[in-house]
């Protein structure tokens, strides 16, 4: 990607390599001015539209492929991949679909290209090749794996020991037009934009290969940009993230274009099954459902006694039904079997709770799925799309 050159001539830097890092250019910029950015061309509409298949972008390789396959598989959405070198597969319950395995930034572009309707890939990957493209819509921004925060770090020695915010960073006497902070990054959209809406005037931006996290302590760079999830690595290269410096949160996400959600047959439709069955299994994870015998005077007894206990109330409340035995010829309702959802974490003392208001009887499986009547990322994405 390109970026404005200043105005005025600046001196030239050295290209460095090693065995650890390649600098593969340096990429000077005004962060006070604007960027050009280098645009993706133009869409052939007719080309476009003249297939009928609904194409879906998966990362084809890394830890962001397996648990991509994995989500879907949770889903009941396996991917069949005849041969694992082949790039192209299907999905047998979405008829008409064909998954496409592409690098993750490549899934963005071809998203704005037309060659593919929905993809797949992590929020900083679409934030740094998207660059804010209207085409793109987010249809499910919190697939929960992927974890991980855009973030800028410094070294913890010599000028920077006591540098520990972006402001103060930004106060340093050291960066001027003849020497500007230099920062080594893959981000070369996302890390200027931050830069100059920060007050951040002399940065120079290297795009590198191999581990960022060494180029400081050879001199290539003064700081680097990049995408932390530990921040083991950091730590282990004296490297430290200072306050203000988190670029962007990010997590798996399911992006689709507007294009075509809105004029190709069929995309809106799989959207709303993908984005349902998505929904239904993220909202289950970590549930359980406890069901309980319970011996009281009436359901509406019952059902008193468990709404009295924080932990017993469940998705909209607990379900209570007669539990029906035979006792002395005559068939009664003496106890009231009683269902509630409850999350792990306050599994143990919602079975606490049930026992010291007379539940017996507990038992406790996982939930699989939780459908709603229809979810709110649904609406939102009408909403979005004007429909």
């Amino acid at each position: 990607m390109s970026l404005s050159m200043l105005s005025a001539p600046m001196p030239s830097l050295p290209v460095f390599s090693s065995s650890y890092i390649s600098v593969k250019r340096t990429v000077w910029c005004r962060v006070s001015q604007s960027q050009v950015a280098v645009v993706n061309g133009p869409v052939d509409d007719a080309r476009v539209l003249e297939r009928n298949e609904i194409r879906i972008g998966l990362p084809s390789k890394g830890r962001m492929a397996a648990d991509t396959l994995d989500l879907l598989k949770d889903c009941q959405l396996s991917v069949k991949q005849v041969n694992p070198r082949q790039y192209v597969a299907e999905i047998p319950q979405l008829s008409n679909a064909e998954v496409w395995f592409q690098r993750p930034k490549d899934i963005v572009r071809k998203l704005l290209s037309g060659d593919l309707d929905l993809g797949f890939v992590g929020l900083d990957t679409v934030s740094e090749y998207g660059q804010d493209n209207e085409d793109l819509i987010l249809v499910h921004d919190a697939l929960e794996y992927g974890d991980c925060r855009l973030s800028l770090a410094i070294p913890k020695y010599g000028i920077f020991e006591n540098i520990n915010s972006l402001k103060e960073l930004a106060q340093m006497p050291q960066w001027t037009y003849e020497k500007p902070l230099r920062v080594a990054t893959g981000f070369n959209y996302l890390g200027p934009k931050f830069m100059r809406e920060n007050g951040l005037k002399h940065v120079t931006f290297s795009t590198a290969d191999g581990a960022l996290e060494a180029a400081p302590a050879m001199g290539i760079a003064d700081a680097i940009l990049d995408l932390v999830s530990s921040g083991t690595t950091l730590r282990e290269n004296n490297l430290k993230e200072i306050e203000g410096g988190i670029l962007l949160e990010s997590q798996a996400v399911l992006v689709a274009s507007r294009k075509s959600l809105i004029e190709r047959k069929g995309t809106l439709d799989m959207t709303h099954e993908i984005l349902e069955r998505l929904e239904a299994h993220l909202r289950a994870i970590g549930q359980f459902t406890v069901t309980a015998n319970m011996r009281g005077s009436s359901a509406e007894e019952v059902a008193e006694r468990i709404l009295s206990q924080p932990s017993l109330s469940g998705l909209q409340g607990p379900t209570v039904s007669p539990v029906f035995c035979k006792s002395d010829g005559r068939v009664a309702a003496d106890y009231y079997a009683i269902v509630i959802c409850v999350p792990k974490k306050a599994l143990y003392k919602s079975v606490q709770q049930l026992r010291a208001i007379g539940g017996s009887g507990v038992l406790i499986s996982p939930l699989t799925y939780i459908f709603d009547e229809e979810t709110p990322r649904w609406r939102e994405l009408l909403s979005k799309l004007g429909l």
